[in-house]
């Protein structure tokens, strides 16, 4: 049985740090492993990934092609409805009362709201301002008694 007193790491874990710069006997003096002067020998050096010496680099040569949406993607905070059945008793679900109850924090209190059908609703919510609603989360709602008003 594991305890406190025979904890001990897997054999062949636990390797010495290579020791660089302590003298020619270590093997790793003079210039500890860096080569002769040049930029990768300087503390600091090193060029950026992608940078080939000046020349135009291969991913600026490329012809680009096509349209990127992700700048323009709609993000939502996501809300299940197991998540507002435990919740809310019964009364009106908007953002406010979504961020009073502490299911919206931080970005999600300024990303549109979509609401999933994951889990069971018992309870008769009345949806007001709400973006969005899978086909599922809106049939287990009105099926609950409740409505919904979209924008």
């Amino acid at each position: 049985m594991l305890k406190l007193n025979n904890l001990q790491s897997p054999k062949g874990s636990h390797r010495n740090t290579k020791r660089l710069g302590r003298g020619q006997a270590s093997g790793q003096g003079t210039q500890a492993g860096k080569g002769h002067k040049g930029q990768k020998a300087r503390s600091g050096g090193g060029v950026r990934p992608g940078f080939e010496g000046g020349a135009m680099p291969l991913y600026m040569r490329l012809p680009k092609r096509g349209f990127k949406n992700a700048p323009f993607k709609t993000e939502y905070a996501i809300i299940a409805l197991s998540q507002l059945n435990e919740k809310f008793e019964g009364e009106e679900v908007s953002r406010e009362a979504l961020i009073a109850r502490g299911l919206l924090k931080g970005q999600d209190r300024r990303r549109a709201i979509k609401i999933l059908g994951n889990g069971e609703i018992t309870k008769a919510l009345t949806f007001v301002n709400i973006d969005k609603f899978t086909k599922s989360a809106q049939e287990k709602i009105e099926k609950a008694g409740g409505k919904v008003t979209t924008k």
